[in-house]
C-alpha cells in the first residue's frame, strides 16, 4: 500500500506519524517504509489504509480489476518472486537485507525506475565496521553489502544478469558498475559483465537512518528482472582450497572404475582402445600437478591443479573446465585420489599410461625419446641388445666407419665409383699384374 502512494500522500502520512516530510519521492518512500519496519502504531496503520482507499476506491480494487492497474508493482509482478540466485563460492551469505524482489515501476514507459530501502541492525553495523581493512589509500571491507540482479526465472537457480541500460544510485550517490565489454560484432550493443556489486562504501552504517537504492533500467518485452541485497563475508582462494581439502580425497577406486569403463572393448567398434595416456602437468600452468582435481560432471580423466584453478577464478570467475570447456563450478570439484597416489610415487615423469585393468605405467619423457631417436641415426627395428651395442659404438670412431659403410649411403674419397663390393677386394689387382710381367 505504501509503495503505491503519491508524494502528497506520503507527506501526509509522515506528517501524521511525526516524521520529516520533506524530500524527493524516493526519500519520502524510504522514510515511510522504515516507519513500517520499525513497527508503527495501529493509528499509523489505519492512516496508511485510509490514504490507500482514497487513492483506490473499493470498487477499483476487486481481484479482477487489480491486474489492470499498472501503477501497482504487485499487480503485474510478484514483489517477492520465488527466485533463487546462484551461490557465489567467494562469498558467504550472512543475512538477506532485501530478498529477491521484482524490478517493477509505476509507469508503462520504456525507461523504468524503482526505489528500494533497507535498514541495518546494530549487529550488522558492527559486523561491517569491525571487518574494515585500510591499506594505503584504499579501504576494504571483508563483510560487505552486496547488490545482485538476475532474471525473474523460477525454473532453476539464476546467474547474475543486469537489466539493459542499468543505472543505480545508493543514498543519492551513483554506484560504479562493471565496465562494458568490447563488442563481439559490429553494430552489436556493448554489454556489461554481470556480477555482484559491492555497495558497502555507499551504505550508511547507521541503525536509525535507512538506506535507499534507486534503480533505473530499460524494460524488455517478455523479460522481467529481480534484485536482491545481501550481507556477505568475502573469502580468499586459500580458504576455498582449505574447504576443498576438508571435503576429502575421492577414493582411487572411482577413477580406476572410470578407466576400466573407458577401456572396455565396444563390440560395435572396429578399433579397440587398450590404453590411455594422461599428462601429470596442469593444462593451466603447464607445471606438475600438486592437488589434482576435476569436476564430478567431467567425463575425462585428465586433472588440473586445484590451487591454480581457484586462484584464476578469484580474479575472473568463469568456473569453466580447462580440459573440456564445460562448466566446472566450485561445489562440483573433487580431489582425485588415484592421481594423488601416482604423483607421490612417480616423480621422474610427466606422463603416464593407464591399462585395461586400471593399472598404470610411466611414459618415457620427450627428452629421453629424442636422445634415443638421435642415437638410432635413422635405423629402425633395432633390438634392445643392438640398441646398447649401437650406443657403445657411437663412442668408437673405427666402429662408426663400419656402420656408415654398411648403409651404402656414401662413398669414400679413396675408393672408385665402379669398385666392386668389399667382399672381393682382390680382382681389381689381376688386370694390373700381366702388363708388368711383359714389360
Amino acid at each position: 500500500m505504501v509503495m503505491s502512494l503519491r508524494v502528497s500522500e506520503l507527506q501526509v502520512l509522515l506528517g501524521y506519524a511525526g516524521r520529516n516530510k520533506h524530500g524527493r519521492k524516493h526519500e519520502l518512500l524510504t522514510k515511510a517504509l522504515h516507519l513500517l519496519k520499525a513497527g508503527c502504531s495501529p493509528a499509523v496503520q489505519m492512516k496508511i489504509k485510509e490514504l490507500y482507499r482514497r487513492r483506490f476506491p473499493t470498487k477499483m480494487v476487486s481481484p479482477v480489476d487489480l491486474l489492470s492497474l499498472p501503477h501497482l508493482p504487485s499487480a503485474l509482478h510478484p514483489v517477492h518472486p520465488d527466485v533463487k540466485l546462484q551461490r557465489l563460492p567467494f562469498y558467504d551469505v550472512l543475512d538477506e537485507l532485501i530478498k529477491p524482489t521484482s524490478l517493477a515501476s509505476d509507469n508503462s514507459q520504456r525507461f523504468q525506475e524503482a526505489c528500494y530501502a533497507f535498514a541495518l541492525t546494530p549487529q550488522q553495523v558492527q559486523q561491517i565496521s569491525s571487518s574494515m581493512d585500510i591499506s594505503g589509500n584504499k579501504c576494504d571491507f571483508a563483510v560487505q553489502v552486496q547488490l545482485r540482479f538476475c532474471l525473474s526465472e523460477t525454473s532453476c537457480t539464476q546467474e547474475d544478469h543486469f537489466p539493459p541500460n542499468l543505472c543505480v544510485k545508493v543514498n543519492g550517490k551513483p554506484c560504479n558498475l562493471p565496465g562494458y565489454l568490447p563488442p563481439t560484432k559490429n553494430g552489436v550493443e556493448p554489454k556489461r559483465p554481470s556480477r555482484p556489486i559491492n555497495i558497502t562504501s555507499l551504505v550508511r552504517l547507521s541503525t536509525t537512518v535507512p538506506n535507499t537504492i534507486v534503480v533505473s533500467w530499460t524494460s524488455e518485452i517478455g523479460r522481467s528482472f529481480s534484485m536482491a541485497v545481501y550481507l556477505v563475508r568475502q573469502q580468499s582462494s586459500a580458504v576455498l582450497l582449505q574447504r576443498l581439502r576438508a571435503k576429502g580425497i575421492r577414493n582411487p577406486d572411482h577413477s580406476r572404475a572410470l578407466i576400466k569403463e573407458k577401456l572396455t572393448a565396444d563390440p560395435e567398434s572396429e578399433i579397440a582402445t587398450t590404453s590411455l595416456r594422461v599428462s601429470l602437468l596442469c593444462p593451466l600452468g603447464k607445471m606438475r600437478l600438486t592437488i589434482p582435481c576435476r569436476s564430478m560432471t567431467c567425463s575425462h580423466l585428465q586433472c588440473f591443479d586445484a590451487t591454480l584453478y581457484i586462484q584464476m577464478n578469484e580474479k575472473k570467475p568463469t568456473w569453466v573446465c580447462p580440459v573440456c570447456d564445460k562448466k566446472a563450478p566450485y561445489e562440483h570439484l573433487i580431489i582425485d585420489g588415484l592421481f594423488m597416489e601416482i604423483l607421490n610415487s612417480c616423480s621422474d615423469c610427466d606422463e603416464i599410461q593407464f591399462k585395461e585393468d586400471g593399472s598404470w605405467a610411466p611414459m618415457r619423457s620427450k627428452k629421453e625419446v629424442q636422445e634415443v631417436s638421435a642415437s638410432y641415426n635413422g635405423v629402425d627395428n633395432l633390438s634392445q641388445s643392438d640398441d646398447h651395442e649401437h650406443k657403445r659404438s657411437s663412442h668408437d670412431n673405427n666402429k662408426k666407419v663400419d656402420v656408415i659403410d654398411l648403409t651404402l649411403d656414401s662413398s669414400s674419397d679413396e675408393e672408385l665409383d665402379d669398385e666392386p663390393p668389399p667382399k672381393r677386394p682382390c680382382p681389381p689387382l689381376s688386370p694390373v699384374s700381366p702388363p708388368a710381367t711383359k714389360g
